[in-house]
């Protein structure tokens, strides 16, 4: 039994984010808690240059809704070794396409990157729908 924190955007939710939540969830154990970093939009634009579709508060509630999420938090900056200490946390976990990036983190909990989900991803869902593609 383990508390685990990630973060993520979770812009236009997909299939990849839930299946990247269910393995993080696992990483928790029986009993165990996900607690999860939804970044604001804010945080969104001035930090990550990015515009989300979604609006933070209904991307936070869709999050939330999910049985295999415990608790969803704000993110909005990157110090996350202070959320790891404020809520105890053991694991951290985020998307392998951030591999190494996080490696800091060791210090104070384990860290592990999961795989992403093959073949879809938010920024290419974006990118199919300006083109008009319904193959994303």
């Amino acid at each position: 039994m383990a508390t685990v924190i990630t973060y993520g955007t979770y812009d236009l939710f997909h299939i990849g984010h839930l299946r990247l939540l269910q393995r993080a969830k696992a990483l928790a154990g029986e009993g165990g808690r996900l607690i999860v970093g939804v970044s604001t939009d804010r945080f969104n634009w001035e930090e990550k240059k990015k515009r989300s579709a979604i609006p933070y508060e209904q991307r936070a509630e869709i999050v939330a809704a999910l049985k295999c999420v415990d608790q969803v938090i704000p993110e909005d900056d990157w110090d996350m070794k202070r959320d790891i200490l404020k809520y105890d946390v053991d694991v951290f976990t985020i998307g392998g396409d951030w591999e190494g990036k996080f490696d800091h983190l060791k210090e104070v909990c384990k860290v592990v990157y999961l795989p992403r989900t093959e073949g879809i991803s938010s920024t290419d869902l974006k990118a199919g729908i300006r083109e008009g593609r319904r193959d994303s």
